[in-house]
């Protein structure tokens, strides 16, 4: 069968979050490490490659049983390469899931609330436990609160393993809310939260039955 599931919601940063961009042209005085943004609207943006990438990381480890990885994502459980896909030669398969770029939506919502920008600047400061020189630095984050809209487009090949699939991906899911999405997550940052998840067929036919048993799956994140 041939059909396309919609899933859409939100992510809402709980805390900072910095996903990084460029600093290669940046200024004397300027941050030091900036937050990658929609180039049309200059709004902090999450990469579809970070998103999906970090939660492929956090289900390997489950998967794998023992808390450890696989040294390549091609070396996954079947489960995890039935849903991300792999490029092994042998295992080759395409990914069902599509995860595209989000750009902040709420922009207007927190500027009502008397925010000037939709990014923070964060300083960290690193002592030398030898010498006691530091070394500040400058780290911008998108803001808590910050919203952003999710869509992601599961493609079905195989009626029976829709379920199991959006079972992993909503286990995904849930592990990155325990988890932390950007860099320096053990500081505090990039805490996130999922609302509003919901999964609708768009292209073909699949029962109503299947889709119950998908949008229950991702009522558990």
């Amino acid at each position: 069968m041939y059909a396309k599931i919609q899933i859409t919601g939100k992510i809402e940063v709980v805390t900072g979050m910095h996903i990084g961009g460029s600093s290669a042209f940046a200024a004397i005085g300027a941050v030091d490490s900036p937050v990658i943004k929609d180039v049309r609207t200059n709004l902090p943006m999450i990469p579809g490659s970070s998103l999906k990438g970090k939660m492929r990381t956090l289900l390997a480890k489950t998967y794998n049983g023992n808390g450890k990885m696989p040294a390549k994502p091609d070396d996954d459980d079947e489960r995890l390469i039935r849903l991300f896909g792999s490029a092994k030669k042998e295992r080759l398969k395409r990914s069902r899931i599509i995860i595209s770029d989000m750009v902040m939506c709420n922009d207007k919502e927190l500027r009502e609330q008397g925010l000037q920008s939709m990014t923070e600047v964060k300083f960290e400061n690193s002592i030398n436990r030898l010498t006691a020189v530091a070394n500040p630095r400058q780290i911008e984050r998108a803001v808590r609160g910050s919203q952003f809209d999710i869509d992601f487009i599961y493609e079905v090949e195989e009626e029976n393993e829709i379920v199991e699939d959006f079972e992993t991906l909503s286990q995904g899911m849930k592990l990155l809310q325990y988890d932390y999405l950007g860099g320096h997550g053990s500081r505090g940052y990039g805490k996130v939260k999922f609302n509003d998840l919901q999964a609708d067929v768009v292209i073909g036919e699949v029962s109503d039955e299947i889709m119950a048993d998908c949008n229950e799956k991702l009522k558990g994140v």
